[in-house]
């Protein structure tokens, strides 16, 4: 019996562990990480990890010291033109090969048990917590965390479904090619008005090279699809796009993946199961999800600490749910859920041209991502113009009809 057993050894469970060691020491030693894979392991993703991610994990007294590249700002390509904001060092592109072992040997140094190769079948609710089966014997915790990802065992066991909300993903690397954007920058085009999603080159380092990851995110909403049709593969369109910045398709190697968007009424606890970061869901709009998986673990391994070290000694994730949505991440998720549809249905041309033409949006953006200090008068002229834009949409809508 343990009382907290985290499945997923990625950013949201290592941090979830970390988490509740600094909130409740004593606890560490009652603690597992269970990871079906053994590091360093690969993970595609394009490793883009905004400031707030390493403030968070600085504050609990971990700096991942990783190769990576050094980010300062972002340019965004629309339709008809780009627009480029660089407030300054705003975060890092790392790999997942190398961040996620450091994060699970600091998860080590504080006392907590972290078993690789250890694959969980099934977890399910029993009278004195839960009970996994997994790869190496049956195992009970009062508590399991599902930090699992995508694919997440423990969201099957909750029966809340894969959700409404899911993105298709696939990224290569390759080397620099004349035309790229400043490696300075996160570069995203969002230029193919049919597709519900963007492309990107993020710099990065792989095994000491500056190389490029490139990629395109595709946003599967439930409502956009009839019949059979899956829509257009992102694979054709990344291998379109690599051969119009002068690269061959065929000598790159492709890494595709899903990924879930949050959607808020989606149930993210019930009896001993709790669901954190990726499980729970990210932001849908872009897809980050590095530093949205950190800020999940922060805030549920201080959750996990309160209901552990609670008087009645009757440890409940009955509130993870309240807890998430009362917090600046869920306020955040909730925001950029509602946006999904105005970034990518019938206001996409108005959008496409707010962004483009309104630089301080995407340098606002900027700040939030590496959870700067806004410059107020800026965030205020963005809202407002942003506004008053979108309204004229819905009056010209109103008035067409």
């Amino acid at each position: 019996m343990r009382d907290v057993v985290i499945v997923g050894g990625g950013p949201a469970g290592s941090t979830t562990a970390l988490s509740l060691a600094a909130a409740a020491p004593e606890l560490a030693a009652r603690v597992v990480v269970l990871e079906k894979a053994r590091y360093p392991r690969e993970k595609p993703c394009a490793g883009a990890l905004g400031a707030r991610g390493d403030h968070l994990l600085h504050e609990l007294g971990v700096d991942v010291d990783v190769p990576g590249a050094p980010v300062d700002g972002m340019s965004f390509r629309g339709v008809g033109a780009e627009v480029t904001a660089a407030p300054g060092r705003i975060g890092r592109v790392v790999r997942r090969v190398e961040f996620d072992e450091a994060l699970a040997r600091a998860v080590r140094s504080r006392g907590i048990e972290v078993q690789e190769g250890v694959r969980v079948d099934t977890v399910r609710n029993d009278e004195a917590g839960a009970i996994l089966a997994t790869s190496s014997g049956p195992m009970l915790a009062r508590i399991v965390a599902g930090c699992d990802g995508v694919g997440s065992v423990v969201r099957k066991a909750l029966g809340v479904g894969v959700g409404g909300l899911r993105a298709q993903v696939v990224e290569v690397d390759t080397e620099p090619v004349r035309g790229d954007p400043d490696r300075s920058l996160l570069h995203f085009d969002a230029s193919d008005p049919g597709l519900a999603g963007y492309a990107w080159d993020f710099p990065t380092v792989v095994d000491g090279r500056p190389l490029v990851c490139r990629g395109v995110y595709r946003l599967k909403l439930d409502d956009d699809r009839s019949g059979d049709d899956p829509g257009p593969d992102v694979s054709a369109l990344l291998a379109a796009r690599l051969r119009r910045q002068g690269i061959d398709p065929s000598q790159c190697k492709n890494k595709r993946y899903a990924e879930r968007g949050y959607e808020p009424a989606t149930r993210l606890a019930h009896g001993a199961l709790m669901l954190v970061g990726e499980a729970a869901g990210i932001d849908p709009v872009t897809g980050e999800g590095i530093a949205q998986a950190i800020e999940y673990g922060v805030l549920a391994g201080r959750f996990l600490a309160r209901q552990l070290t609670g008087d009645d000694g009757r440890p409940s994730v009955a509130g993870w749910h309240d807890e998430v949505a009362r917090s600046r991440l869920g306020r955040d998720l909730r925001i950029r859920t509602r946006f999904v549809r105005l970034f990518y249905g019938p206001s996409r041309p108005e959008v496409d041209r707010f962004l483009t033409e309104t630089p301080d949006a995407l340098y606002v953006g900027c700040q939030h991502f590496a959870a700067q200090p806004h410059d107020w008068l800026k965030l205020a002229e963005v809202l407002g113009r942003g506004a008053a834009q979108l309204l004229g949409v819905r009056i010209g809508e109103a008035l067409g009809s």
